[in-house]
């Protein structure tokens, strides 16, 4: 499977030592990882000066990390998404709401032991579970869960009558 990695882990150094292990467990069960924070350099934009110029790249280059990120969920199978932290990262929710439109498999990887649901019923915020699950997905709290729940899911979900769409 090509697999979108839908999170917050590229805004910090910590998340980013993370990916590469969560890289190497997929593709040691033949998946392809898209990772969207490597699909665009913003290096330069980041290194410029604080003022109207800095504000004024950002908001191109936004565009540009939107639509790519947009088109690389076109393009995979499914969708593993980061749901740690208090709530979950609103980009990671958008990219999930967008993938479940687009009818994609989606599954949630909450290490996080912190309570972050709205009510006892549920893991986290309720609409995001809600997209996970009926996309057939499932949510695991260890990274070493991801490549079984992939497998389980997609079976599951290949008995179910929404197969995922493509562009």
């Amino acid at each position: 499977m090509r697999i979108y990695l839908a999170g917050p882990l590229g805004f910090s150094e910590a998340g980013r030592a993370f990916v590469p292990r969560l890289k190497r467990l997929l593709a040691a069960k033949g998946h392809r990882v898209v990772d969207p924070f490597a699909l665009t350099d913003t290096s330069r934009v980041q290194r410029m000066r604080y003022g109207a110029a800095k504000r004024a790249a950002w908001r191109k280059l936004d565009r540009e990390i939107g639509a790519a990120n947009r088109a690389a969920i076109d393009l995979c199978d499914a969708i593993i998404a980061v749901l740690d932290g208090t709530d979950v990262d609103s980009g990671t929710a958008a990219e999930i709401g967008y993938g479940f439109a687009r009818g994609k498999l989606i599954v949630g990887y909450r290490g996080d032991f912190r309570l972050s649901a709205d009510n006892e019923g549920s893991t986290v915020n309720l609409q995001v579970e809600y997209f996970i699950r009926e996309s057939g997905g499932t949510i695991v709290v260890t990274a070493a869960e991801l490549p079984l729940a992939l497998i389980k899911s997609s079976r599951s979900r290949g008995r179910s009558a929404q197969p995922a769409r493509r562009k």
